[in-house]
């Protein structure tokens, strides 16, 4: 058996696993980075994350620290503002509007929003700079072995990883986190989220858009614009029948749906790619380490796609676990470092978790008084300007 020896071992090789292994890599760790599937870095098959992802001022500077954003920022749509719509009376039309303006709170957008595929082309190009990280696709983890010092990780390609730490960062389902016997509380909403990029008539002017009516968000967020046409990205949750509908229509039946559902926001809305449905779920692991192991992005935290939330949390996690391996590299795996990371990062997880939740369910309401509450509720968190930069500032991460 081959037997390699590093600072650091990934297990799982997605977003945020590519994105740990560059940012461990940049600060001069040893990584070795493992999936079982090679990244799929096109837009056009059938195995294409069509999904985008916006991130918001902390990540970007984890990402900048990685190295990673110089090759992403090309590509990057910013996000000035962040609008809620409410449009749950009888009809598709917008009752009430709150727009959360990045100026009020900082000189720079909220966030940066890119698709996905993109996202793994250019963490993999980052990843091929760096002799610092190994990235070993097609191959699983297959059993982990803590020692006292060192964890042992049996790799199916009959390779041993001795690191200091393993970071399980192999998913909602992450068979690391099952072999730790760690459990996790999960949250089902009978949800999906339908999701497609399309073009518009209309600019977007950098203006994410969250219109609320029965059965979830139906989200409008700025891609860049290119050949001389407006694009958005759609994430368009609806409770699960709904959902298979939607599904099941053809494009030009969809699109009428999509445009009524849109408010026409953004003038006529043409599709752009193929459609893919996603589960809803939230889940919070019941701690977030084991023995010379972290658990990271979604084997520690799912929640729903609302308010930008998902994988920005995940990358708060990667940047804390770095400063802790900074401030003492001697440390890095130890049972002081692991609790350090569980104090620093689970309350903050479970109170973003619980509030994603409590936001999707009130989003879901077909209630005339939930949704009048809900109308109220916004109506009054964004007129008052303390509250407002309160949310905003806790939104981005910040105090």
């Amino acid at each position: 058996m081959k037997r390699i020896s590093a600072d650091i071992l990934i297990s799982g090789g997605g977003i945020a696993g590519m994105t740990a292994a560059c940012a461990f890599g940049a600060a001069g760790f040893k990584v070795v980075c493992v999936d079982p599937a090679t990244p799929v870095i096109v837009s056009d098959t059938d195995k294409s994350d069509l999904r985008s992802t916006a991130f918001l001022q902390p990540a970007r500077n984890t990402l900048k620290s990685a190295g990673v954003w110089a090759h992403l920022e090309p590509y990057a749509a910013p996000l000035d503002i962040m609008r809620l719509a409410d449009a749950g009376g009888e009809m598709n039309e917008v009752r009430t509007v709150a727009d959360f303006v990045a100026s009020e709170i900082s000189d720079e957008p909220f966030a940066w929003n890119l698709p996905n595929w993109l996202l793994r082309r250019e963490l993999l190009t980052r990843i091929d700079e760096l002799d610092t990280v190994t990235f070993l696709t097609g191959v699983e983890t297959k059993g982990v072995t803590p020692r006292t010092e060192r964890a042992h990780t049996q790799l199916s390609n009959q390779t041993q990883v001795d690191s200091k730490l393993v970071l399980a960062a192999d998913g909602r389902n992450s068979p690391t986190r099952d072999r730790l016997g760690i459990g996790a509380k999960t949250w089902r909403f009978g949800q999906k989220a339908v999701v497609f990029s399309v073009s518009h008539t209309s600019p977007h002017e950098n203006v994410s858009t969250e219109i609320h009516r029965d059965g979830g968000p139906f989200t409008l967020v700025p891609l860049n614009d290119r050949d001389g046409k407006h694009y958005s990205a759609v994430v368009w949750m609806e409770k699960g029948p709904q959902a298979a509908a939607l599904m099941a229509l053809d494009d030009t039946a969809f699109m009428e749906a999509a445009n009524a559902r849109s408010c026409g926001i953004l003038g006529d809305l043409q599709l752009e790619s193929r459609r893919m449905a996603w589960p809803i779920i939230s889940s919070l692991a019941d701690t977030l380490y084991g023995p010379r192991t972290a658990l990271i992005a979604e084997a520690a935290h799912v929640i729903p796609p609302i308010g930008a939330q998902g994988l920005n949390m995940s990358l708060t996690d990667i940047q804390c676990l770095l400063d802790l391996s900074l401030e003492n590299p001697d440390g890095i795996g130890s049972p002081a470092m692991l609790a350090a990371y569980q104090k620093a990062r689970y309350s903050d997880i479970k109170m973003r978790v619980t509030g994603v939740n409590m936001l999707n369910r009130a989003a879901m309401t077909g209630s005339d008084t939930l949704k009048a509450l809900r109308l109220k509720g916004l109506q009054t968190l964004h007129g008052i300007a303390p509250v407002r930069k309160s949310l905003m500032r806790k939104g981005l991460g910040s105090v």
